[in-house]
């Protein structure tokens, strides 16, 4: 037998030697892992036996690697199969390997597939069963030598991995009994891995004396394996067992050791995350976390004082130590500041000592300790919440009981505050100012002045976004100055000032503009923190108010005195003018300085069109007109007396010549942010001023014959480029008219609305404009349209044709490439449409121009029609739905996909949300039906395409497209996707209550029994209350909006199916509401067989639930209504009746839903076979990961085959 088996073991090994070796052929390594898998499944006696020879010494190290992966397997997914005996007899083998594996010889890799094996051993066990018979052993082999402490530490340190690791198939009671079998033997084992600490570092030190070095590293290496053993306890152990058995301590003592700190500082980094408790153990817990406080405040303490002597200087290991030891510190004040509230001086020296790493010049360190200060000063600052308990910042202002009020909390914080004095605000304020750019953005003269503070750099950006990093810091300065505004507004004043004056005496003052910028926001933050919209200015004594006010009055006179006439240094300056707009609110008499100085900015820069070197001055006056928006939206009322004086200004400038389109365009919409402040009156005067030159020249005739009265005509309108841009400004003005006009919320008084409003409803400031607004922008719409007509195009100039294709930025766009930036010559305002520095006939080539023109007309017009049908009757009812539908849907067949998305969701989505029900008839049929019908053909073919040939054909992607075939091929399927997720929110959209409010709910029917067919309406019934019924009585639009939703199902986008879903379930109720039986056949059939199809699909995972949801209901409601819902399921490839009579009896049992879509579900796995991939549950394979990686199921399902005609699903599945 002997013979037999070491034969049989012989076999083995060469089999594993084969299917490892790359040399060998495919159908060896094949068969060597056919064979392998045979004996993985084979007797499992023979199994173990083999496994165990081939484990010995004997063998390579390949082969007993793969030995050990073998007894793994057997003892995670065949222990069952032993005898109780048998698995005795196991165990006490595994750990006499363990005892032969501890050789200072063998490789660390072998000895580690050992110990993980005695791992799952007493894991599939268990250890509340085994752990008498197996520490014994283990604690004798322990003391045996350090290479056998090693083993046994590395056991002890995987035993708790699926408590702290992974847990996938250790849920629910297999994973309590671990955690309770392993709390009671903490007594065992948390003193066993405290002993060998001790022992072998003094051993690892008595041994380095002597220079027996070998043996001092054996010692070492079973220190360094127990470290890691207590810090896979620190997470979960009880925090006073730690304790009390001397591990905090201990591990405190190697903190002090180069050799083990990383190991031991991993431990403060967990433990200082654990939460306190709210049981009877929180004074313990609470006494352990004050240790940890104690051993990390004194290392830290070494380390900046240490770190301030080296003069800027740490070497490598010590700064990674320090970064752990600063985010163990970052984590203990974070989330155990309550432990330590009550001790005065212990807190003072930890946030003096966390103000020392905020203020660090290393950057990483600096960064971390960011955290903690807003994590702090956010609660802090904030209003008192009740909560039944907290931890961390959080408790440390409610540390005196689990239930505290509003009153106790606000005096805990306030003792917090206490320590965040004066001093330590501004330090914080001046090492965010000096840290708010990146260091590239600093002239070489600022940052050798900086010495050695690191900065922000590109190659932090694997550490994060700097934006996000920024964001951070500005959210500190303003919950600094929200605690302590008289300081905030000093230091940010006198830093700006200290920068100002150098500025002025640089010689090349634009170049060192950065610090102005990124300080530009500390000083908005600042402001805006202080003056927030209260009746007192945040809130303090008016003695400080006054401080306030004549800090920031006299920074303000200095701003306005500056006589900057450089592009770059106007524009930084009007910035920081608009940034005092919450501070002119309180104080009105600045607002006219303000105003003047802007108007003295703008006019004091050139405007020459031509001049290639007037880029930059042209930029600096749109951005210097844009701040007159921010500070009209910060100002509220108070900038209304001024009015009459800024529209007199413009008026002089434009009389004059000195003010472009552009210019006026912003300028025009602050005075519309103005108006809405003063009420609907004040609107519509500012509107006819307004508005009243644009429509001369908009009403004209002759431009509208001459450009729009046939294809050509655009041509030429491309020719004229100063009419061409005459004809965008008046466009993108309409539309910024249309979003900053109206009502605002809670606006709407007695003070606001003239008498011969009342009682009526309010008009829209902009209803009398639309009349000849509109048709004009129809007609223009149209044309640009008809040049995507193929007839059109053909004829077309070269360069027109190329500016109709996408810009280089859109396909940026659409391949993810980068961070996204506007194109050249594009400005993005926050308070302002985008603005193209060369529209008023700049130098930018004639292709690029003709492009943004046509991109701007097209998006702000889409605009202007979309925002026009949100004024309800207005536009409704005083425009032709014919002229509509023939300027958006004539050459909807012309269409590119990116622009039929467009149309959708800024035209069509609004159109029909605002569409009067009675009017329905009239405006929705004419635009959705050519809609639906084009989307539902052309996403057809691209999605066939995309699926059978594996590229979705687009007609967005020309030949003069520069692009690798693979990015040709990424953007045609994100255009694609794109414009299915938009069609399907549209259908979203429809299904939305506001455009249904005649739709009964489900709950209305109850159970099925309840609903009985007499009380049944008909389909019309419906159609005036419900935008669905609607659709669906006029089979031309339901048909393609129908054949969309079963489309949708087959193609590989959860996402659009996720939106369409609201659409499907609208669809089933009137099928469940209503008496309308084509409609329930329709459901009950074609919609019910697509639903299951699409849970074939993996990509619908994310909304299997949705899907499921809708398939219950389709069963339960119309199964006895209509045949069909039985049909479907019996035509599943593994339904037998027996299984679907089941199934109903299941169903019948109970009313609740989430019962029944459980019912639901396991149905339909059970009928396909398993084979719905948006439902399959991934399970891996739990495994020792520090050993080896975690293996995962990588077998695909099987295919779906998608051919056949068959009304069911047997060949779909």
């Amino acid at each position: 037998m002997a013979m037999d088996e070491s034969a049989l073991a012989g076999n083995v090994a060469r089999a594993m030697a084969a299917a490892l070796d790359w040399s060998s052929s495919p159908d060896a390594r094949k068969a060597a892992v056919s064979y392998l898998d045979s004996i993985k499944a084979g007797d499992v006696r023979v199994l173990a036996k083999i496994s165990f020879l081939l484990v010995r010494k004997d063998w390579s190290s390949e082969i007993r690697l793969q030995a050990f992966k073998l007894l793994q397997h057997l003892v995670r997914l065949r222990w069952e199969e032993l005898s109780s005996l048998e698995r005795r007899d196991f165990a006490s083998v595994a750990i006499n390997l363990l005892s032969d594996m501890a050789n200072p010889c063998e490789e660390w890799a072998l000895k580690s597939q050992s110990a993980a094996l005695a791992t799952e051993i007493v894991r599939r066990e268990g250890v509340e069963d085994i752990w008498k018979e197996f520490f014994p052993p283990l604690a004798s082999l322990a003391n045996a030598g350090p290479a056998q402490a090693e083993l046994v530490a590395m056991t002890l340190r995987w035993l708790p991995e699926d408590i702290t690791v992974h847990n996938e198939d250790l849920e629910g009671e297999r994973r309590r009994m671990l955690l309770r079998g392993l709390t009671q033997s903490l007594a065992d084992i948390l003193p066993l891995l405290y002993n060998l600490l001790e022992r072998h570092f003094g051993a690892a030190i008595c041994e380095a004396n002597k220079q027996q070095l070998d043996i001092a590293k054996q010692h070492a290496a079973a220190v360094t394996a127990s470290v890691n053993a207590v810090n896979a306890y620190s997470e979960w152990a009880p925090l006073p067992d730690l304790a009390s058995y001397g591990l905090i301590n201990g591990c405190g003592f190697f903190l002090s050791s180069p050799d083990f700190r990383l190991h031991a500082c991993e431990f403060f980094k967990v433990v200082s995350q654990r939460k306190r408790p709210v049981d009877d153990s929180a004074t313990t817990f609470d006494s352990a976390m004050r240790s940890i406080f104690q051993i990390l405040m004194n290392v830290s303490g070494d380390f900046l004082h240490k770190s301030s002597s080296t003069g800027g200087f740490i070497d490598e290991s010590e700064m990674e130590f320090a970064d752990i030891l600063c985010e163990s510190m970052v984590s203990l004040g974070s989330s155990n500041l309550q432990c330590v509230s009550s001790d005065n001086s212990m807190l003072s020296l930890y946030f003096h000592q966390m103000l020392g790493y905020f203020q660090h010049f290393k950057f990483a360190l600096h960064r971390q300790s960011l955290l903690f200060w807003v994590a702090l000063m956010r609660e802090l600052v904030s209003k008192p919440k009740v909560t039944s308990h907290s931890a961390g910042v959080d408790a440390a202002v409610n540390s005196s009981s689990p239930v505290s009020g509003p009153g106790q909390v606000d005096k805990e914080k306030k003792g917090v505050l206490v320590f965040i004095n004066h001093d330590v605000c501004t330090t914080i304020l001046d090492v965010s100012f000096q840290r708010m750019l990146k260091k590239e953005k600093v002239s070489p003269g600022t940052v050798i002045s900086l010495g050695v503070l690191e900065l922000w750099t590109d190659e932090y950006d694997s550490k994060g976004d700097f934006s996000l990093y920024r964001s951070r810091l500005l959210e500190l300065i303003r919950f600094i100055a929200s605690h302590n505004p008289l300081v905030a507004a000093a230091r940010v004043c006198d830093r700006i000032d200290v920068i100002i004056k150098s500025l002025m005496q640089s010689q090349m003052p634009a170049q060192d503009l950065a610090t102005m910028e990124g300080l530009r926001l500390a000083l908005e933050t600042v402001v805006c923190a202080i003056f927030d919209g209260s009746n007192e200015v945040a809130g303090v004594s008016p003695e400080v108010q006054l401080a306030i006010c004549k800090t920031f009055e006299g920074f303000l006179q200095q701003l306005l005195s500056l006589k900057w006439r450089e592009p770059a240094l106007a524009e930084e300056l009007g910035r920081y003018l608009d940034a005092f707009g919450p501070f002119l609110k309180y104080f009105p008499d600045a607002v006219g300085g303000v105003i003047n100085k802007l108007f003295e900015l703008l006019t004091s820069l050139p405007f020459n069109l031509k001049d290639p070197l007037a880029n930059r001055a042209r930029h600096a006056r749109l951005q210097i007109c844009s701040s007159f928006i921010r500070i009209a939206k910060t100002t509220d009322k108070v900038i209304l007396p001024h009015m009459k004086g800024i529209a007199d200004t413009m008026a002089y400038l434009q009389k004059e010549g000195l003010l472009l389109r552009g210019e006026h365009n912003l300028l025009g919409e602050a005075f519309l942010v103005m108006a809405s402040a003063a009420g609907i009156q004040q609107q519509q005067e500012v509107l006819v001023w307004l508005l009243e030159p644009l429509s001369k020249q908009w009403t004209q005739m002759e431009w509208q014959n001459t450009y729009l009265s046939d294809p050509t005509g655009l041509v030429r309108l491309c020719s004229d480029t100063s009419f061409m841009w005459s004809i965008y400004h008046a466009v993108t003005f309409f539309e910024k008219a249309l979003k900053r006009s109206g009502i605002r919320k809670g606006a709407v008084s007695a003070e606001n609305v003239s008498p011969a409003c009342n009682n009526t409803k309010l008009l829209h400031p902009m209803a009398p404009h639309l009349s000849w607004i509109l048709p004009p922008l129809l007609k223009l719409l149209r044309a640009l349209h008809a040049l995507w007509s193929p007839p059109i195009t053909q004829s077309l100039p070269g360069e027109l044709k190329a500016a109709m294709g996408m810009s280089d930025i859109e396909q940026t766009s659409l391949l993810g490439e980068g961070n996204l930036k506007s194109s050249k010559g594009r400005l993005t305002f926050a308070d302002a449409s985008q603005v193209d520095i060369n529209k008023e006939g700049g130098i930018e080539s004639n292709e690029n121009g003709v492009r943004n023109w046509l991109k701007g007309i097209r998006d702000s017009g889409y605009n202007v029609l979309g925002l026009s049908t949100t004024l309800g009757d207005s536009f409704f009812r005083c425009m032709e739905s014919s002229s509509v539908s023939v300027s958006l849907i004539e050459h909807i067949q012309s269409m590119e996909f990116r622009h039929t998305k467009l149309v959708i969701h800024l035209v069509v989505i609004p159109l029909i949300k605002f569409c009067p029900s009675d009017l329905w008839e009239g405006w929705v049929e004419k635009i959705l039906l050519p809609l639906l019908l084009h989307c539902n053909q052309a996403l057809n073919i691209s999605w066939s395409s995309l699926l059978n040939e594996g590229r979705a054909k687009v007609p967005d992607i020309h030949d003069n497209i520069c692009r690798s075939d693979l990015k040709v091929e990424v953007m045609e399927e994100k255009l694609l996707r794109d414009l299915t997720r938009e069609i399907c929110s549209f259908l979203s959209v429809l299904a939305s209550p506001t455009v249904n409010i005649g739709l009964p709910s489900l709950e209305q029917f109850g159970h099925v029994n309840r609903v009985e067919a007499a009380s049944l309406k008909g389909l019309y019934a419906f159609a005036s209350s419900s935008i669905v019924a609607f659709l669906l009585t006029h089979k031309g639009l339901a048909l393609p909006a129908l054949q969309i939703c079963i489309g949708a199902f087959t193609w590989t986008d959860g996402e659009a199916v996720a939106k369409i879903s609201s659409f499907c379930g609208s669809v089933i109720l009137l099928a469940i509401s209503t008496n309308d039986l084509e409609l329930r056949q329709f459901v009950g059939k074609d919609l019910f067989c697509a639903l299951i199809q699409g849970l074939t699909l993996e990509s619908n995972a994310v909304v299997s639930a949705d899907l499921i949801g809708l398939c219950r209901e389709i069963f339960v409601y119309l199964a006895e209504k209509d045949p069909a819902p039985r049909q479907v399921l019996l035509s599943l490839p593994c339904t037998t009746p027996p299984d679907l009579q089941a199934f109903e009896e299941a169903l019948a049992k109970t009313s609740s839903p989430k019962e029944q879509k459980q019912h639901m579900k396991s149905f339909l796995l059970l009928a396909t076979g398993n084979k719905l991939r948006a439902l399959a549950t991934q399970k891996s394979t739990n495994v020792i990961t520090n050993v080896s990686l975690r293996t995962r199921n990588s077998t695909p399902p099987p295919e779906v085959s998608s051919e056949g005609d068959v009304v069911g699903l047997a060949s779909l599945i």
